[in-house]
């Protein structure tokens, strides 16, 4: 019996393409490691399901920035608990070949063409809903897929 072995390439979309700064004061986009609220890597766990984003940090009022040219697809609600209303706001974006969402933050404007470093929008009061969290952006692709490899 003769064996075919096929081996299929996977072209990364990411490549080439990185976030800019996404929040005023870090501009590393430093990522939330570990707190007493959890983790803010891809994939760590949330009690019965898993962390669908990443997580940059960024101080409560801080501004937020396009992180390349990008076009504002409306806002998002996130958070369906009466308790996370001052953090129930975000914004979806395109750009660069990516559908992503940026989640607790005040957008200054839904619709149209931003440039990349401008500001989008006001990071939300987390502090006032997790106490002790680090307040943080959080990344989520519209496919839910791994924002890792763009940072």
């Amino acid at each position: 019996m003769r064996r075919v072995v096929v081996l299929l390439a996977v072209l990364c979309v990411c490549d080439g393409v990185r976030f800019g700064q996404l929040c005023s004061g870090n501009p590393t986009n430093r990522r939330r490691t570990s707190d007493g609220w959890g983790q803010g890597h891809y994939g760590a766990g949330r009690g019965d399901r898993d962390h669908k984003g990443l997580d940059i940090v960024c101080e409560d009022g801080s501004d937020v920035l396009a992180p390349f040219d990008v076009t504002l697809h409306g806002e998002v609600n996130v958070f369906p608990e009466p308790h996370q209303a001052a953090i129930n706001s975000g914004l979806s974006l395109r750009g660069q070949g990516l559908c992503f969402k940026l989640f607790a933050i005040r957008p200054d404007r839904t619709s149209g063409l931003v440039r990349k470093g401008d500001r989008i929008g006001t990071m939300l009061p987390m502090q006032s809903v997790y106490r002790g969290i680090t307040s943080h952006v959080h990344v989520q692709m519209c496919d839910k897929s791994d924002p890792t490899p763009y940072f």
